[in-house]
């Protein structure tokens, strides 16, 4: 009797090897799972930068607002006429990788007297 109940549990254990720990098993089946959530996040993620991206290219073919905000921001551009006016706290370094401030727009021409 105890031979029979030995050579029971062991293809009791011989058939839950392959549920378990097989190619098909729960704990690859729930591995797989996590893999799954983390790639649809990560495409989440990579479709959202995508139409942000998408809608910035379609602002810059069609308006001029974008191009003048890149402009004045990154390039730090002003318009004809406009005055820069630049506030720096006496407390705070510059920041080492900011642009230069714009040169000051060119004094207009002295008209001599007549």
């Amino acid at each position: 009797m105890r031979l029979i109940t030995l050579g029971l549990l062991a293809l009791l254990v011989l058939i839950q090897y392959p549920l378990w720990l097989g190619k098909g098993g729960w704990l690859r089946v729930s591995d797989l799972d996590r893999q799954v959530v983390a790639a649809q996040k990560k495409n989440d993620e990579l479709k959202a930068r995508n139409a942000k991206l998408g809608s910035e290219v379609q602002d810059l073919k069609e308006g001029t607002e974008a191009v003048e905000e890149r402009a004045r921001f990154e390039l730090g551009m002003i318009k004809e006429g406009e005055i820069f006016v630049q506030i720096l706290d006496a407390n705070q370094k510059p920041a080492e990788n900011a642009p230069p401030p714009p040169p000051p727009p060119p004094a207009p021409p002295k008209q001599g007297a007549r």
